[in-house]
């Protein structure tokens, strides 16, 4: 097991450099946008790792429905808080990538406002977890149903710009990329989300040492 954990620490480590050596290295400069468009490398992997991060609490929801198993309920909790943190990284790269390019930092087109929307769901998705008064197991109930019915909106998101006019939005349909960034991308894509599943990994362990602190100072406080 601690072989493992290293080789896999390793494998993060080494998908995060080739990544960056893809971005600032590989990649030639895109033509009509310049340095900015590297930008895309770290915007959409994240909005693709946000994605997933929200797929895990919707199945980790369902399973938790079903067995009510707390170690699911777990990964749906964790999953939430990341996939908000990645979101947060889309949220904050896509203006910064879009004043140069659109003139504007923000406009209420589809995809952007579809994003944001979706952000806000599992952010009061975390707030009931935070502030709920019911039980806990009540409320990780509640909290498994908001999972299940927040993750209605990500395909919306992905597929805004399809579902709606172009002249409604600044989003293109498709994007013609030189073979080079197609490469950058997928590679990103990828070191992003193994980051994803060292950060959930990282945070299960965390949740766990701490469960079993409580159940040993549980045992202190009541001895039979």
């Amino acid at each position: 097991m601690r072989s493992f954990s290293i080789l896999f620490d390793a494998i993060v480590f080494g998908t995060i450099l080739l990544a960056l050596y893809a971005v600032f290295m590989y990649v030639p400069g895109e033509r009509q946008m310049g340095a900015v468009q590297r930008i895309f490398y770290f915007h959409v992997p994240a909005a693709m790792t946000a994605f997933l991060a929200y797929a895990f609490v919707f199945i980790a929801s369902i399973q938790y429905l079903r067995t009510k198993e707390v170690r699911w309920d777990m990964v749906a909790r964790i999953s939430a808080e990341l996939g908000v943190l990645f979101s947060i990284i889309v949220l904050m790269t896509g203006p910064l990538w879009a004043k140069p390019i659109w003139g504007v930092y923000w406009r209420w087109e589809p995809r952007l406002t579809s994003m944001l929307i979706t952000f806000t769901m599992y952010v009061a998705y975390l707030m009931l977890r935070s502030y709920s008064t019911s039980s806990q197991e009540g409320t990780s109930r509640i909290a498994a149903v908001m999972g299940i019915i927040a993750f209605i909106n990500v395909p919306f998101v992905y597929f805004s710009v399809q579902l709606w006019a172009p002249e409604q939005q600044l989003h293109p349909r498709s994007v013609e990329l030189e073979p080079q960034m197609v490469h950058a991308r997928y590679i990103c894509t990828v070191a992003v989300m193994i980051f994803f599943l060292y950060l959930l990994k990282r945070r299960l362990e965390q949740e766990k040492f701490a469960l079993r602190l409580e159940r040993l100072r549980t045992l202190i406080g009541n001895p039979s």
